[in-house]
């Protein structure tokens, strides 16, 4: 499918129509990964690389009993935090990365979550997806993180036609005003996974139809 030609401003304003419409689909937009403070949601975005959100908030309610804080998990035995997590994909490198991750939060954070993203991708098993998540969802620092489900969209939406997360990001935050990136990322992962699915996009039924090229 070829994106049709558009002018900047034309491209823009389709954009912010978008938006307008994903503000009355998904007014309260948010992760769905289950947690109580930045530590919590900073563990469960390592987990769901290669995990849907469900199967990780299957496996962190056992996982916080055990090791509720930095400090806890910084002291566990990556193995005994690989049997929690074993449901997962690639849990036996998640599991040595917690572990890491956790020392380093304490040896260099004082045992907390660092808000700065650059900070938060110098720890193991956090990349720019992840920093990216974190520092908005936890601490409200604005960026549009790009996952499966955004990557997908903002191909099919024609607003971007970049390959690598970073670029796609880049291209979504020149169209969008920076106060709701945060929001965006949310509201898009939200309706990749529910209507514009991989395999099936529901077109009919898809509040974006009107200004989607891709529409079925």
């Amino acid at each position: 499918m070829a994106c049709p030609k558009e002018t900047p401003e034309e491209k823009k304003r389709r954009a912010r129509a978008i938006l307008e419409v994903l503000k009355k689909a998904y007014p309260e937009a948010k992760t769905e990964l289950r947690h109580q403070n930045p530590f919590e949601l900073l563990v469960a975005t390592v987990l769901s690389a290669q995990a849907t959100d469900k199967g990780v908030n299957r496996v962190t309610p056992k996982l916080f009993a055990r090791w509720p804080t930095p400090k806890a998990l910084a002291q566990a035995d990556p193995e005994e935090v690989g049997r929690v997590i074993q449901s997962l994909g690639l849990w036996r490198t998640k599991a040595r990365n917690l572990v890491a991750l956790a020392q380093k939060l304490v040896a260099e954070h004082g045992g907390e979550v660092p808000k700065d993203p650059k900070a938060l991708q110098s720890l193991p098993g956090v990349g720019w997806k992840t920093a990216t998540v974190v520092a908005g969802a936890a601490f409200g620092v604005p960026g549009i993180a790009v996952d499966t489900h955004v990557a997908r969209l903002a191909r099919r939406l024609c607003l971007s036609e970049a390959k690598t997360p970073e670029k796609i990001g880049r291209d979504l935050e020149a169209l969008f005003p920076e106060e709701d990136w945060i929001f965006l990322h949310h509201a898009l992962v939200l309706h990749g996974r529910y209507v514009c699915t991989a395999r099936k996009p529901r077109c009919k039924e898809c509040v974006l139809r009107p200004y989607c090229p891709s529409r079925g």
